[in-house]
């Protein structure tokens, strides 16, 4: 039986955090100041992940996204994903990473069942990607991307947030990648998760790099997957890959939004920018799934028919990305 909202909204798809520890510190998702980390027996277990996983499956989710900080840094996830990817009724298992360490984890990601990889890439320029990421370095992140294309991912998807004065003179480069190679580019809109008042300077609406892509390219909409999240795709002509616009901010996709996150210490959303939230760790003890299964149907029954950030009335509070899953 699906698993609804009190808005009719199938909800298929959860984004677990495994850790709020990350290698990057990049300037979109972490304050300068950087933010208080987890403590380690804080953090959910592989075995209460696990748990978790099954009993969000058992009413209904059939998407799994393993997120960070960067998930890749903690130890043991390899295994972790293997067991992830044998709860029955899991339909797709999928993963998040800046890459950094995917050179040599992207064949053991393969064979534990990962299908697909979103990978995040703000600049194809050295210089400017560390910057961004205040001190990564693009190679890693290049021999990253060929190393899960020779072990067998084939559906890679290519993160780009859009900074005006950042990285958005780079919107021709990314979606030129698409034309020799099968990856989908997806071009972000900055959010105001900060709070650091910069979000209307920075921001770039989707419908403006869509204009800018069809003066230079011949494009046209192509339809997704029904478990594809957000984006909006487009072609190049002849090309192999795709482009997509992902717009929070702009035009946002509330109305058809089918996820809810899980962070790494068990506090559950269902909305990035809702204040509710719900501690799960309670209720992964053990014993049957019941008492968790109802926790989850009643959070997403209390889900918000859409984010409240162009609501001037709602205060917000700064959101590291980092800490709460992305």
């Amino acid at each position: 039986m699906p698993l609804r909202d009190s808005y009719g909204r199938s909800i298929n798809y959860l984004r677990l955090s495994i850790t709020d520890s990350c290698n990057l510190k990049c300037l979109y998702c972490v304050p300068a100041t950087g933010c208080r980390k987890s403590r380690k027996d804080n953090l959910l277990s592989y075995d209460e992940l696990l748990r978790l996983t099954r009993g969000a499956v058992g009413i209904g989710v059939e998407k799994v996204r393993v997120t960070g900080g960067e998930p890749l840094c903690r130890p043991g996830i390899t295994p972790f994903l293997e067991k992830l990817g044998q709860i029955e009724g899991l339909k797709k298992l999928v993963l998040t990473t800046n890459g950094i360490l995917l050179e040599e984890m992207a064949e053991g990601l393969k064979n534990a069942g990962v299908s697909s990889l979103n990978i995040s890439l703000d600049s194809l320029r050295p210089e400017r990607f560390f910057s961004i990421t205040r001190g990564g370095d693009l190679r890693r992140v290049l021999r990253g991307i060929d190393a899960a294309e020779r072990a067998g991912i084939r559906n890679i998807k290519i993160n780009v947030v859009m900074m005006r004065g950042v990285n958005d003179d780079e919107l021709f480069d990314f979606a030129a990648l698409t034309r020799d190679a099968p990856y989908k580019i997806r071009f972000i809109e900055y959010m105001p998760t900060l709070n650091d008042g910069r979000e209307q300077s920075l921001m770039v609406p989707g419908e403006e790099l869509l204009a800018r892509l069809a003066r230079a390219f011949a494009v046209e909409k192509v339809e997704k997957d029904t478990m594809d999240g957000p984006a909006v795709y487009y072609r190049i002509a002849g090309a192999q890959g795709e482009i997509g616009l992902i717009t929070p901010v702009s035009c946002h996709f509330c109305h058809e939004c089918n996820r809810i996150r899980v962070t790494s210490s068990g506090m559950l959303k269902t909305c990035l920018f809702d204040n509710g939230v719900m501690n799960l760790k309670p209720f992964l003890g053990e014993g049957g799934d019941g008492e968790l299964q109802e926790v989850l149907r009643r959070m997403v029954s209390a889900k918000p028919r859409q984010h409240s950030l162009h609501d001037e009335t709602v205060s917000r509070r700064p959101i590291a990305m980092s800490c709460i899953g992305g």
